[in-house]
């Protein structure tokens, strides 16, 4: 455990610069008092690094100096490879990068760990996009990452599927996020943070100002808030329905009827929305509540029924 600490408490200091005992003891999740030792054990092992007294001060490695690290396990040389998503970086313009960086990365293994990342590349492989529909077109994604990575404000022309249904914004970019093979760009405007998916970003224009991005800001924090905030508003109502076997298990409801049938409280987008939803259970399912979605479905099935007795 200990052997593992003083890694990662080196690999900080490597990649972060200038770091206090109070910050390295809150990334490792240990006492000021155990950074201390821990940084005498590095420095008796004779790792080039110092103390810095004051305000600004704090611990950091000679300058210049990198460690080589080859210690990597089984499962953390076969993360390094699964966690790579070359669509997405090719769409940044990474692809090259993350094809020589894993060449990079492969040739430093043991041979035994090059064997577990090549074993990973044959037999798994991650594709983002959902299964229905194209990717979608995102020709402004190279400028807002650009945007992203310098730090520099963008005017953005945005649709939207409210009124007005296009509008231009200045916006302070914070970071980008892909969703099911949809990129997503979280950013601070006149309102406060925002999230604009980027296909429907219709121009855009790179300002010269730069900006720093707030302290407090996490963007995979903000991002947990956004989805949770939007299955809240998503589901606003609530539909009572019976359930056959298959329908229960298709919606993930427990059965607790004797006769195979199971009525349960559903929560619903809208009436339009559920009244589709629901005719996709066909007979494995009747809406006793609310009544206006019961008689919504109930005409399309008389529809339906007529349609095809003629």
């Amino acid at each position: 455990m200990r052997a593992s600490r003083l890694v990662s408490l080196l690999l900080l200091l490597q990649n972060r610069g200038r770091m206090t005992a109070r910050q390295l003891a809150e990334e490792l999740e240990v006492s000021v008092r155990t950074v201390y030792r821990d940084v005498e054990a590095l420095a008796a092992a004779g790792i080039p690094l110092y103390g810095e007294a004051g305000h600004a001060g704090g611990y950091r490695l000679v300058d210049g100096y990198r460690t080589r690290l080859t210690g990597l396990t089984a499962d953390e040389a076969q993360a390094a490879f699964l966690a790579a998503l070359p669509g997405a970086a090719d769409q940044l313009g990474l692809g090259e990068a993350l094809a020589t960086a894993q060449l990079k990365l492969r040739a430093a293994l043991p041979p035994q760990l090059r064997e577990h990342a090549g074993r990973i590349q044959e037999r798994f492989l991650l594709d983002a996009p959902g299964w229905y529909g194209d990717a979608d077109a995102t020709p402004h994604l190279a400028a807002v990452a650009t945007a992203v990575w310098t730090r520099r404000a963008l005017v953005l022309r945005y649709r939207r599927w409210r009124a007005p249904e296009e509008i231009e914004r200045r916006v302070e970019p914070y970071g980008l996020v892909l969703k099911a093979g949809r990129w997503y760009l979280v950013a601070a405007g006149p309102s406060g943070n925002r999230t604009y998916r980027v296909d429907q970003i219709g121009e855009v224009r790179l300002l010269e100002e730069e900006f720093d991005l707030p302290d407090a800001f996490d963007l995979a924090a903000y991002w947990t808030g956004y989805l949770a905030d939007f299955q809240a508003r998503l589901h606003t109502g609530e539909a009572l329905v019976r359930l056959g076997p298959e329908g229960a298990r298709r919606l993930g409801v427990t059965p607790t009827g004797t006769d195979g049938w199971t009525t349960a409280r559903v929560p619903i987008e809208s009436i339009d929305h559920a009244h589709g939803e629901f005719l996709r259970l066909g007979a494995e399912a009747e809406v006793l509540e609310p009544a206006e979605l019961r008689e919504r479905i109930a005409a399309t099935v008389r529809t339906l029924a007529a349609r095809y007795t003629t």
